[in-house]
């Protein structure tokens, strides 16, 4: 059974920065989609960012481009959510997510999803 397991949330004041990470167990996902989504209270989830595991291209949401870097260590299992110049804005529960095709935006495409790490940023 895959389990995505996240970590590296926290509270931080705008203008720092945060790593996510997303360790994967159970299964490989090298033909998987890992997409980072956010959830701010009252707000619909978001896919904020995404990597192709078995090439390492990503996408980024205009919100985060520039920000934000998605990476992965096939030898950990794991990716990475780089979070610099963090915002207020940028406060909400980050999950990352896997599908087994392309990068898609919504969150029902996703097969696999993590419990979801708590991101503060104050002002």
């Amino acid at each position: 059974q895959v389990q995505l397991v996240e970590s590296g949330g926290g509270l931080v004041q705008a203008g720092d920065s945060l790593r996510l990470s997303c360790a994967v167990s159970g299964r490989t996902l090298s033909r998987y989609t890992m997409g980072w989504f956010r959830q701010a209270p009252g707000k619909e989830r978001e896919l904020v960012a995404a990597i192709i595991w078995s090439h390492g291209a990503t996408y980024y949401a205009d919100s985060v481009k520039g920000r934000f870097t998605s990476s992965r260590d096939n030898a950990q299992n794991t990716v990475y959510l780089q979070m610099n110049s963090l915002k207020p804005e940028d406060t909400a529960v980050y999950y990352c997510a896997a599908n087994r095709g392309g990068v898609k935006h919504y969150f029902t495409e996703y097969d696999y999803w993590g419990q979801g790490t708590q991101v503060t940023v104050s002002s």
